[in-house]
């Protein structure tokens, strides 16, 4: 772990005799005020450790230490300032959560101490986000593989839903797309409680019986719970849960924007299951979308026609590489569905179709989109 403390005070004599102090026990890095130190942060962070004074030109160390705050919430925050009265230490401690307040001149010892507390203080939270972070790729992971195996058709779908948001989140110019990543990839996880006979039905555009339809629609519900015993994953599971076709909901306005781009996508990915072709797709979806949502709208058309950097191949097996994607379902000689389209080759997916063609007469040559750079 790379540790860095950061040192930021007006006084230049200060910041060198302090730089000369601690520089063989830490890396420190100094800046003559809150401006310097903002940059230095934003461009050499993360810092374990930032000291700042209280009293600066243009911007006191309360303020400086709360976007410190916004901009590396792990980033532990102290005062050092010879103004030490009761007002400005309340004020530190509680606006800008500071962890240590300390008066100049502060003896060595104290210093050290206080570093040594705060650096042992950033471990501990940096390695409790790193735990939580592994538990929560590492739930995902097992819920997805899950749904690979119950129904690859629901797993091939939130796949092919994840790309569509991402290049329409990139297309959007959005930041942050992380909750809308997994929003898409777990889109479907409520199938697992469906029928297949039913899934099949639907993703076929064949009518549902109301009944049929009723157990469809408590998908979204089924996935909302599943993902409320994950923890941070509240916002996606909101987005997942109000997936059913926005345009019903009385509270429409309401909707969380990651619930709009959602529905748009799962829409489009329904005409495309249907073959209908992008031109037609679009046109059919123009009226209520572009009325409610015109520049939504107006960015996924934009992605839906520009190149996507994909040509479409017929590639014998032997050929086929990870990163190439299915454009046709696959199945087994009793006709179960192996693989189904939209899906992306991976290595394991690779290695199962692989093994797969020792025992069953799988097709000599595969439908599929053959990224460019690979051409």
């Amino acid at each position: 772990m790379n540790i860095k403390i950061l040192i930021v005070d007006d006084d230049t004599n200060l910041l060198d005799s302090m730089r000369r102090g601690l520089c063989r026990r830490y890396n420190i890095v100094v800046a003559g005020g809150p401006d310097e130190a903002l940059k230095t942060v934003k461009e050499q962070g993360p810092f374990a450790v930032v000291i700042s004074d209280l009293r600066m030109p243009g911007m006191d160390g309360v303020r400086f230490l709360e976007k410190v705050r916004d901009m590396e919430p792990t980033t532990v925050r102290m005062m050092l300032t010879g103004h030490g009265d009761l007002d400005a230490a309340m004020a530190a401690v509680n606006e800008g959560s500071v962890f240590r307040f300390m008066t100049k001149p502060c003896p060595a010892e104290i210093l050290i101490r206080a570093l040594d507390a705060g650096i042992a203080q950033y471990k501990l939270v940096t390695a409790e986000k790193e735990l939580l972070r592994g538990t929560l790729r590492g739930c995902i992971k097992v819920l997805v593989d899950i749904l690979n195996l119950v129904s690859p058709e629901a797993f091939s779908r939130g796949e092919r839903v994840k790309r569509l948001l991402m290049a329409l989140s990139k297309r959007l110019g959005l930041t942050n797309t992380l909750k809308l990543e997994l929003a898409g990839m777990l889109s479907q996880i409520g199938m697992v409680a469906v029928p297949q006979d039913i899934i099949f039905k639907r993703f076929r555009g064949e009518q549902l019986t109301p009944e049929e339809a009723q157990i469809y629609r408590m998908h979204a519900t089924v996935a909302t719970t599943l993902l409320s015993q994950i923890p941070r994953m509240n916002d996606v599971g909101e987005i997942i849960g109000n997936q059913l076709d926005c345009f019903t909901n009385p509270e429409i306005a309401r909707l969380p924007e990651g619930a709009v781009y959602l529905n748009l996508c799962l829409e489009y990915d329904d005409l495309d299951l249907l073959g209908v072709d992008k031109e037609a797709a679009i046109e059919s979806m123009r009226g209520k979308w572009a009325a409610n949502f015109p520049l939504v709208f107006k960015g996924f058309e934009e992605m839906v026609f520009s190149d996507d950097g994909f040509v479409p191949r017929l590639v014998p097996f032997k050929e086929v590489r990870v990163g190439m994607i299915l454009r046709q379902d696959i199945f087994d000689d009793s006709n179960l569905l192996i693989m189904a389209k939209g899906q992306e080759i991976t290595e394991i997916a690779l290695l199962r179709i692989s093994k797969m063609r020792e025992s069953f007469k799988l097709p000599d040559k595969m439908n599929v989109l053959v990224p460019l750079q690979a051409i």
